[in-house]
């Protein structure tokens, strides 16, 4: 996504990490995401490592939360779980927010702005999910169940 026109100038400008599917890079990945978080830095991350059709929630990847397990990271931290709930358009299929496999963002994304109608979403914050005493698949185990239960509330 950093080299998509377009996006890539959204991207650069709010400061966004994208977070390589690569074994080899997740110490380094989690050291710079423990780095924001040092710095003040409010994140906001996908811990499914992908997309869906955004009808559910794939499992999270506990790499991903690793980050939060510096030991030089404030004293209280917490991961705050929201579920993002997306409600096509009247007549439209369910899962027209959504985009996965090997669909065209361009074409997809032209298709939901050009919309007469649009749907919505609903928000829904979980409590806070507090980092001391938890390894990475606690936390991610943890989190998605929050966010999963959302789904389906």
């Amino acid at each position: 996504m950093r080299g998509w026109p377009g996006i890539n100038i959204l991207t650069a400008v709010t400061n966004t990490h994208f977070v390589v599917r690569d074994p080899k890079l997740a110490r380094a990945q989690a050291e710079e995401f423990a780095a924001r978080v040092r710095a003040g830095h409010r994140l906001l991350f996908f811990p499914e490592g992908t997309s869906s059709d955004g009808r559910r929630v794939l499992p999270f990847k506990p790499t991903l939360f690793q980050g939060f397990l510096d030991p030089a990271l404030p004293d209280g931290l917490a991961i705050q779980p929201m579920t993002a709930i997306y409600q096509a358009p009247p007549g439209v299929d369910p899962r027209f927010y959504g985009w996965w496999s090997d669909m065209d963002l361009g074409p997809h994304l032209l298709t939901v702005l050009s919309a007469p109608r649009q749907g919505r979403v609903t928000v829904v914050l979980h409590p806070p999910v507090p980092v001391a005493g938890k390894d990475r698949k606690s936390l991610a185990a943890t989190t998605e169940a929050a966010v999963r239960a959302g789904m389906d509330g």
